[in-house]
């Protein structure tokens, strides 16, 4: 019998409990939940009883030091992703962090040099990369099936105000980091990971002073343009279309964790396995997709992995950077 992957989880919020559940989908004998750590023991202990988990701590540093672990799956908010992240690489465990990775390029840039000079690996949990809907755009996209790629045009938005962790700067909030990601990561998807030469960017703050609605312009080489927008106030599209010499190809929504592509060459469907367990977000057992890279990487012996290397998420990060300081969101970790 195949060692199963054993997972430690930071933070008992509700997307690290959607990743729990959507790991119950995979063999046993591939993935287990050791333990989870949260701020208080208390919430620790209801998240492990909840899952059937063993183990539950009421520290991080208490799980980065427990030798039954493998791999760390941190869903604390992402104001906390650099010192938490940093410290279970430090102990010698692999770490998959929910996006955004850091807060800002620099503190994106710190943490990647902590994995490296831990020969840790490390990646960014960016789950759309790893549904079967991207790796068949990547597929048709590498065949030739539109020609040329000449524009992205993408949207992701959502009516979000009631989320109170996207409405301060404290909590890392504002629109970018949280929603505009996925357009973005699309975007570099399709262009192969490439740095913009240009990026353009508007659009309005609330009374907190963080993005709550923002339309950017990408250039890139070889003709290549982007239009993406996203919104924490309102209902967008939320979906994407590939543009090329030849044709187009369109994931509908939901774009950020699609189980439908359409194209010239016919349209494709990858449908979410229905597992009886209780998501919060739409479509979470899809999850699993990205623990199952995870774990493929951990067995190569990798130290990232080529879905999201460490080099593209710094041009994610640098790319939502520019976007939010341009409509004017600045975070106190700018200033460190």
């Amino acid at each position: 019998m195949a060692c199963p992957t054993r997972w430690g989880i930071v933070s008992a919020g509700m997307i690290s409990s959607d990743f729990v559940a959507s790991l119950k989908a995979l063999p046993a004998d591939e993935h287990r939940v050791v333990a989870v750590a949260a701020r208080s023991l208390q919430s620790a202990k209801a998240f492990a009883a909840r899952h059937g988990i063993e183990k539950s701590y009421g520290s991080y540093s208490e799980l980065a030091s427990d030798p039954d672990i493998d791999v760390v799956y941190v869903g604390a908010v992402q104001t906390k992703h650099l010192e938490v992240a940093s410290q279970i690489l430090r102990s010698g465990k692999a770490v998959l962090c929910e996006k955004p990775l850091c807060m800002n390029v620099r503190e994106t840039q710190k943490l990647l040099d902590v994995a490296r000079e831990n020969k840790v690996f490390l990646m960014e949990a960016i789950w759309s990369r790893f549904f079967p809907v991207y790796k068949e755009l990547g597929r048709r996209i590498k065949a030739g099936e539109i020609g040329d790629v000449v524009q992205v045009i993408a949207s992701f938005g959502r009516n979000l105000q009631h989320l109170q962790r996207l409405q301060t700067k404290e909590t890392g909030g504002g629109v970018t980091l949280d929603i505009a990601l996925y357009p973005i990561q699309l975007t570099s998807f399709v262009m192969g990971g490439e740095r913009p030469l240009k990026i353009l960017a508007g659009g309005h703050l609330n009374v907190h002073e963080v993005d709550e609605t923002i339309s950017a312009s990408l250039v890139y080489s070889k003709g290549r343009v982007a239009s993406i927008s996203a919104s924490m106030k309102v209902d967008l599209p939320s979906e994407a279309h590939i543009i090329g010499t030849k044709g187009t190809i369109k994931i509908p929504f939901p774009v950020w964790c699609p189980e439908h592509l359409e194209g010239p060459s016919g349209n494709f469907e990858a449908l979410l396995p229905k597992t009886g367990e209780t998501f919060n977000y739409d479509n979470s057992q899809g999850l699993m997709y990205e623990a199952m890279e995870v774990r493929r990487c951990l067995k190569e012996g990798l130290l990232e992995s080529p879905g999201v290397s460490h080099a593209e998420s710094l041009t994610i990060a640098t790319i939502m950077e520019a976007v939010r300081t341009q409509v004017g969101t600045v975070y106190p970790q700018d200033f460190q």
